[in-house]
């Protein structure tokens, strides 16, 4: 009995180590282990925004229905490169609906219940409802064929259709009402308006006295390290950067071997004899080409371009093979027959009036007159043509390639398609661009042509890529370091090494490579430092190998990171003192103080300069000179002025006014177009910037 107590007493605790063990089991799972949050290790977060995560299943939402949407409209499915630009289209889409959406629920912007009804069956209906019940017989919107849709949705089952769709509109209306609260508040002055009214239409004539900073060695200017950090304190805000990576990497190109050559050209050769024995040439072509079979007729001007050049084609011959790169063709004629549409082929040299005057008209009939007759007593068309011709065809020897009835103004059509036999046509014909010289190089056809094409590609044998991989291979698991990755290329004459700085986190283009996207995580992943060599990447039909060389963080850069910048800002600094020295005490007219100076001074005369241009004709940019010399009489000068590429003196010699304007609206609607075109994007960058996005998209794509 009291054996049976003691195992009472002891059930509960029993219980509650069982319950315990149970939870560590299951919640546990998720708390400690490799997914655990409670770590720190958010494996389907995608990012944060506002501060609202998106993990991986929101995002890919969005970027689902924008990529079957665009699969849509291209029918075909999506390349590498354009889902990339995708995800970033969707992380844009889901940045401005979280961060504007904050905005809009701190502004009070909504849609009322009235608002929405309104918008759909009342009087001030939305531009897409309004689209999706236009009736297509009348062309107007019909209220009534909504209103049935309307009660139907139960019905039909197309209620969460139509609530996304009102979703739509919702948003819409939120954000025009957003961007309307924007735009409305764009306002310009009287002030501004003559402000600016004067500004692009004040002019100034001046003396300009330049010297330029690279008259000064950069190796007679030494730089200190104080002096660096001391102009990138000043100028702090110009290196703001985003995360980078750089990379050193060398690409072992997967390309056909001469072995693979010799091998495709006798398989080439077989497969010309059998093409030409056989009796099913749709059937040899599905089974031996890259391509299906096409069984279209085709007019010769719709022929591939080798066959153009030895038209007319028999029946039943096997023409090739041609190449395009590493592309290889044979050509089988099916069947000829003719169609509904002639085709020529033709030649011409157009001769261009100066004008629309009957003088120049009947000076460019006597030009072509001339040409014709020199061709017709034995000059080289094609020569006469590239001499004479005003368009592009000139550069062809006039050639305008086969072309079908349609295709041209009715007077060239008619003289091509009206002669019978190849050959200069007896004279010039008039069109609307101007007096054609033409000859007929393949007189009108009605014949088209059933062509079988087997076309194969020129790829690298599996022993050409087995070697390839191999090296490749050896490369990577050889360095085990940056040093030694650079000292194993050296070893191979055939290797280069191509550095690209400061790779950016969601980059698909790594220098010359493209679709570069796993190259691009692994640099970003945490398990990857500086000095650690990648594993051998596939991408293009070559292999890469890489080595990471640096990390740069998001913020501001490090100074040593943009030393070679900020050394050349501060060598002008210097350079600038040195001069500004040297000119110290100048007195003159410039052109003595230039001669003083020495030949290194420049004297320009700027006529027509504006104070908006902020430009000096022949010295560019320099708007602090510029600005300094508006604000002098005529004949006074600027103190010298440390300018954007050298120092400068600015004499003003003369000032005209800008007019008295009477009505100042024009400059005004301008200036409001101008600041109301930016507004919408400024105060989006601005929202961006304060949302603090954490973006860990490189963990997934």
């Amino acid at each position: 009995m009291a054996l049976i107590n003691k195992i009472r007493e002891k059930s509960g605790w029993a219980v509650g180590a069982i319950a315990i063990g149970l939870g560590v089991f299951v919640v546990g799972g998720d708390l400690l282990g490799p997914n655990s949050r409670l770590l720190g290790n958010d494996a389907t977060t995608v990012g944060e925004i506002a501060g609202e995560e998106i993990d991986y299943q929101r995002f890919d939402m969005v970027f689902q229905q924008i990529k079957a949407q665009y699969e849509g409209q291209v029918q075909r499915a999506a390349t590498e490169s354009e889902m990339a630009m995708m995800r970033e289209q969707a992380w844009n889409q889901l940045i401005f609906q979280i961060a504007l959406q904050k905005e809009y629920d701190r502004l009070g912007i909504e849609v009322s219940e009235e608002e929405l009804a309104d918008m759909v069956q009342g009087n001030n209906i939305h531009p897409s409802v309004r689209q999706a019940f236009t009736n297509p017989q009348t062309g107007e919107f019909d209220r009534n064929q909504i209103i049935q849709y309307l009660q139907s949705l139960d019905q039909t089952g197309g209620r969460p259709m139509w609530v996304n769709f009102e979703q739509s509109i919702l948003s819409d209306r939120i954000q025009t009402k957003y961007s309307n609260l924007l735009t409305k508040s764009v306002y310009v002055t009287g002030a501004e308006a003559k402000k600016h009214f004067d500004a692009q239409n004040t002019i100034a004539d001046m003396k300009v006295l330049y010297i330029p900073y690279f008259s000064i060695a950069d190796s007679a200017v030494s730089v200190t390290d104080a002096q660096l950090k001391d102009y990138y304190n000043r100028n702090k805000e110009l290196y703001k950067v985003e995360d980078g990576r750089t990379l050193e990497f060398v690409t072992i190109p997967v390309a056909a071997s001469t072995d693979d050559m010799n091998y495709f050209q006798e398989e080439l050769k077989d497969l010309t004899t059998q093409f030409a024995a056989s009796t099913n040439d749709s059937a040899f072509v599905n089974t031996h080409s890259d391509l299906p079979y096409d069984g279209t007729y085709l007019h010769t001007a719709e022929l591939p371009e080798q066959l153009h050049k030895i038209a007319p084609l028999e029946e039943g011959k096997v023409y090739g093979p041609y190449n395009d790169g590493d592309t290889y063709a044979l050509y089988k004629i099916m069947d000829i027959k003719d169609g509904s549409t002639n085709t020529a082929r033709a030649s011409h040299i157009l001769i261009k009036p100066e004008n629309d005057s009957p003088e120049a008209k009947q000076a460019a009939l006597a030009k072509a007159k001339d040409i014709h007759t020199q061709i017709k007593n034995g000059a080289d068309f094609a020569a006469m043509a590239a001499q004479h011709g005003s368009d592009g065809t000139a550069s062809v020897g006039g050639d305008l390639g086969y072309f079908t009835e349609g295709r041209m103004v009715p007077a060239f059509e008619k003289a091509v398609f009206g002669a019978t036999a190849e050959g200069l046509l007896p004279a010039p014909v008039e069109t609307e661009y101007g007096y054609h010289i033409i000859k007929v190089t393949a007189p009108k056809s009605k014949r088209t042509y059933k062509v079988a094409a087997v076309q194969r590609s020129l790829d690298a044998s599996d022993a050409t890529r087995d070697q390839a991989y191999a090296l490749a291979d050896e490369l990577a698991g050889t360095s085990q370091s940056t040093e030694e990755f650079r000292e194993n290329v050296k070893k191979n004459e055939a290797l280069a090494i191509e550095s690209v700085p400061n790779v950016g986190k969601n980059n698909v283009l790594v220098g010359n490579l493209s679709n570069a996207r796993e190259l691009v995580r692994w640099a970003y992943s945490k398990d990857t430092s500086i000095g650690d060599v990648s594993p051998v990447f596939e991408i293009n039909d070559q292999y890469v190998i890489a080595t990471l060389t640096g990390k740069r963080e998001a913020g501001y850069a490090k100074v040593e990171d943009v030393k070679e910048e900020l050394t050349a800002a501060v060598r002008n600094e210097v350079k600038a003192q040195q001069i500004i020295e040297k000119l110290k005490g100048a007195t003159g007219s410039l052109d003595q103080i230039a001669a003083n100076y020495g030949p290194d001074a420049i004297i320009r005369d700027a006529a027509d300069v504006s104070l908006a241009s902020g430009a000096i004709p022949g010295l560019g940019l320099e708007p602090v000179a510029i600005g300094s010399a508006f604000g002098l009489k005529p004949g006074s000068r600027t103190a010298p002025i440390e300018g954007q590429g050298g120092v400068v003196i600015a004499e003003l010699v003369n000032l005209t006014k800008a007019p008295d304007a009477q009505d100042l609206s024009g400059v005004k609607a301008q200036l409001v177009n101008t600041r109301t075109s930016r507004v919408e994007t400024n105060a989006f960058e601005a929202i961006k910037e304060k949302a603090d996005i954490k973006d860990n998209r490189v963990r997934f794509f």
